[in-house]
Order: structure tokens, then C-alpha cells, then sequence
């Protein structure tokens, strides 16, 4: 206890102790505007951190807003006339030997890859959808839905830049990543939990299914089909909105890292896009292990998956830039679908996750397992890459 002038006693906790987070903020943002402003100069890094900033709003996030509105507008409409119904009666008997997962658990995979990663918790708030889920097993949703979240617009992103055949393997990578993740959760899982066993019977299921994922309205088709396409659009105008943000911030940063002048004849001009390049050095040093296992051709690649990490909405928007600096290609294209896919922000989710679903203390296992899942759906775009490209 401390007093204050005023004969107060004031309580411990309430005393002006400064704390470690404070002095590890202090010491993160000193070193990064340390090493910006030694390099290039004070008046220069601000003007390249806003010019960046600026040009990544008008150039990425605006692009990545449009994408998400037209896939918002599809995933509404694939509701409404029963697309997604279709699909799940066509994929759900494909989750008990790949994931080992109800066939329900296909709906979360639809929500997650036509929306984003916490989409599948609506799912899971659902009393009836989980009590086709083994005790052990729920806390695995959250590793699913993530291995799928952002999926179509990352798809789409690829796509819109020429990579169709690169998008869709790393959709397959993707794929393979999830299962890996989902495989390493379940048995820690049931360390924790423990085993329970269900009897549900698959028709039951699949009624179940039906019933949860019939989302029509009243009206003409053609009243469906523009009250359904109205809505999407504007929850894509809120994912990509949402985006924005941590694109521009945490994107800048990492350009800010990955780029030197842009005419290293003349030096820095305060220019987009131009900093020190820390993150190539860090790439540099670790090439003897990723280029087998992922086939980056250069060192600046690897900004792509440590971005995916927090945000894949920022991530995909310095694939453009590596396009034009040729510093990718389509090795690249596909590693990043897979990872981008995968990993999809989970650093940024899976603590929130699994707190919705009542499993903080699985939260060190989600993450290590989606960790590895990652990964492997990286290595396994590669190596699809080599074996038909």
C-alpha cells in the first residue's frame, strides 16, 4: 500500500508500476522506426510509410473490397437456391475418412471458404448441430473453419491475376493442410476431454443437415434472387471493410521491411514502397529450408506466410507487388493460396474461437496443430506445383 498527498491509500494494483507489455511496446516501436529512420532518413520514412499506406488503399484493399462484395453476393445466392444443400449432400460422406468428422461438419467448411473463419462459431452455437459431434471433437471446428476462412476470396484474389491453375492447387494444398491440423487437434483433444460416443444415425444427420442450411425466402425468383444478391454484397462490403485495417497497417510494415530504395542509384526518394530490407536478410538465412520445402525463388516470399499469420486480406496484397518486382511465380502463387487459405489470419482468431466455444484451455493445442497444418498445406502446393506443372 501507498499513500497519496491526500492521506489516500492507494491499493497496489492501482499504483503507476509500469509494465512489461509497455516496455516491450516501447522497445518494438523504437527499434522499427530506429531502423527505418537510420536507413532511410526521418523525412523519407515518413513520407514512404504514408505514400505506401495510400497506395495499398487504393490499389489492393479496394480490390480485395470488390472481390469480397461479388463472393459475398454468390455465397447468398448459392443459399438461397440450395447450392450449398447440394454440395454438403455431395461432400459430407468424404469428412469421417478424411477429417473423421461428422458429415455435418462439411457445412462448416462452405460457411468458412465463402465467408471467413469465425462463421463456422455461428455452426457450433447451434445446439443441435453440435450433438452430431463426439465431446472431443468440437473443440476441432475451430481448426476446420480456419483451414477454409477467407477461401473464395483468396481464391478469387489468384485468380484475378491470371493463376487459375496455380489457385486451384493451392485449394488442394489447402485441403491437405486441413486434415493435418484437424488430425493433430483431434488427438490432442481427446487427451484432454476424452472419449464419448454418439448414436446418430446418417439419415438423421443429413435431415439435420437439410433443415439447418435452409435459408429461403418468400417471393418470386427474381425477388430471391436480387434480395439474395443485395444481402451478399453487403456482408461482403463488411468482410472486405474489415479488412481494411489491418492490410493497411500491417502491410505497410511488412512492405516497409521487405524493399530497399526503389532506385538504389539514386537512394531513397520517399517513395511507396520503398524501406530496408530486413525481411530478405531473415530470408536469406533460412533459404537452406525453404527452398525445399516450399521452392521460394527468393528471399522476399517469405512475408507472404509470416503476414497470413495475423491477416491474409493483408498478405494477398503483396503478391501484387512481387508480381511486377518478379520476385514470384507460379510456385509461389499456389504455395501462397495454401497457406494463405490455412492459415488465414488464425493468430488473429483462434484465441477468440475457442473461447466461444468454451475451450480456452485448448487454445496452445489449436494453435501449435494449425501451426503445423499450415505448414504442410505450403509444402504440399510445392511439391503439387512439381508433380503436374
Amino acid at each position: 500500500m501507498d499513500i497519496n498527498i491526500r492521506g489516500q491509500v492507494i491499493p497496489k494494483t492501482k499504483q503507476n508500476v509500469i509494465q512489461w507489455d509497455t516496455v516491450l511496446f516501447i522497445v518494438l516501436l523504437g527499434g522499427f522506426f530506429g531502423i527505418l529512420g537510420a536507413g532511410m532518413g526521418i523525412s523519407n520514412m515518413f513520407a514512404s510509410l504514408m505514400a505506401t499506406a495510400y497506395k495499398l488503399l487504393l490499389d489492393t484493399a479496394f480490390y480485395i473490397l470488390a472481390i469480397a462484395v461479388l463472393t459475398g453476393a454468390f455465397g447468398k445466392l448459392a443459399a438461397e437456391f440450395g447450392l450449398i444443400e447440394l454440395l454438403n449432400k455431395v461432400f459430407a460422406p468424404l469428412m469421417k475418412p478424411l477429417y473423421n468428422l461428422p458429415g455435418v461438419a462439411f457445412l462448416g467448411v462452405i460457411t468458412t471458404y465463402l465467408s471467413d473463419n469465425p462463421a463456422i462459431i455461428v455452426l457450433a452455437k447451434e445446439k443441435g448441430y453440435l450433438d452430431y459431434f463426439e465431446k472431443h471433437k468440437v473443440p476441432c471446428l475451430c481448426n476446420l473453419g480456419t483451414a477454409f476462412g477467407m477461401g473464395l476470396i483468396v481464391t478469387t484474389f489468384m485468380i484475378g491475376l491470371g493463376h487459375f491453375k496455380e489457385a486451384m492447387i493451392g485449394n488442394l494444398g489447402a485441403i491437405i493442410g486441413s486434415i493435418v491440423s484437424v488430425r493433430i487437434m483431434t488427438y490432442k483433444t481427446k487427451k484432454v476431454l476424452g472419449i464419448t460416443e454418439k448414436d446418430k444415425s446418417a439419415a438423421s444427420e443429413a435431415a439435420f443437415a437439410v433443415e439447418s442450411i435452409s435459408t429461403k425466402t418468400e417471393g418470386s425468383f427474381f425477388v430471391r434472387f436480387m434480395t439474395a444478391m443485395l444481402e451478399g454484397g453487403k456482408s461482403g462490403v463488411e468482410i472486405g471493410m474489415s479488412i481494411i485495417p489491418g492490410l493497411l497497417v500491417v502491410c505497410t510494415v511488412i512492405m516497409m521491411l521487405t524493399f530497399g530504395p526503389a532506385d538504389p542509384a539514386v537512394g531513397y526518394q520517399g517513395l511507396a514502397y520503398e524501406g530496408v530490407a530486413v525481411l530478405p536478410k531473415i530470408g536469406n538465412f533460412l533459404s537452406p529450408i525453404l527452398k525445399p520445402l516450399f521452392g521460394f525463388a527468393s528471399p522476399e516470399a517469405i512475408a507472404f506466410p509470416i503476414t497470413s499469420l495475423g491477416a491474409v486480406g493483408a498478405a494477398l496484397s503483396l503478391v501484387p507487388k512481387f508480381l511486377e518486382s518478379g520476385l514470384i511465380g507460379s510456385n509461389e502463387i499456389a504455395v501462397f493460396t495454401a497457406m494463405g487459405m490455412c492459415w488465414s489470419g488464425y493468430l488473429s482468431t483462434h484465441v477468440a474461437m475457442m473461447d466461444a466455444l468454451n475451450q480456452r484451455k485448448l487454445i496452445g493445442s489449436a494453435i501449435a496443430s494449425h501451426t503445423i497444418g499450415g505448414l504442410v498445406a505450403g509444402i504440399a502446393a510445392h511439391y503439387l506445383v512439381l508433380l503436374l506443372m
